[in-house]
């Protein structure tokens, strides 16, 4: 029952974090930035992680790695110089704190490296990368290879 219960809410911190970024999308459409509201409600759900994650953006450190079968992941240069692999679609990232704080303790919805892969939609930054469908294989074998 305890599980179940998390699972919603999870499922309902998940709603809140899709609904925050939805409006910060047309805020951006808009205006061309995000307002200061979202920001403090970003910070507010995320706490630092907030903070990172627009400074992982700043830095344009997110990629968004095409293949021409339509196949797309994002890599993510983190601050410590490493890069992760993060699945938007599937709400993953290869980080170590993922792992953790969101797969093992649930303590958080997102890592700042998600979050950064999240924003970087929202304000159209992500910097754009075409490799054919075997380097984009590759790349999700090289990631399990590391991690293993």
């Amino acid at each position: 029952m305890a599980a179940g219960g998390h699972a919603a809410g999870q499922d309902a911190g998940q709603a809140v974090v899709e609904e925050l970024l939805s409006e910060m999308a047309a805020a951006v459409r808009e205006s061309a930035r995000i307002p200061d509201e979202h920001l403090l409600l970003l910070k507010f759900v995320f706490g630092s992680s907030a903070l990172q994650a627009l400074d992982l953006v700043d830095r344009q450190s997110i990629t968004l790695i095409s293949s021409p079968n339509g196949r797309h992941v994002y890599q993510v240069l983190g601050s410590s110089g490493k890069t992760y692999t993060c699945l938007a679609s599937c709400h993953y990232c290869s980080c170590p704190a993922f792992a953790f704080s969101v797969l093992r303790k649930s303590d958080s919805l997102l890592c700042k490296h998600l979050l950064a892969v999240y924003l970087s939609q929202v304000m159209g930054t992500c910097q754009p990368l075409s490799v054919s469908d075997k380097q984009l294989t590759d790349i999700l074998l090289m990631k399990k290879k590391q991690e293993a």
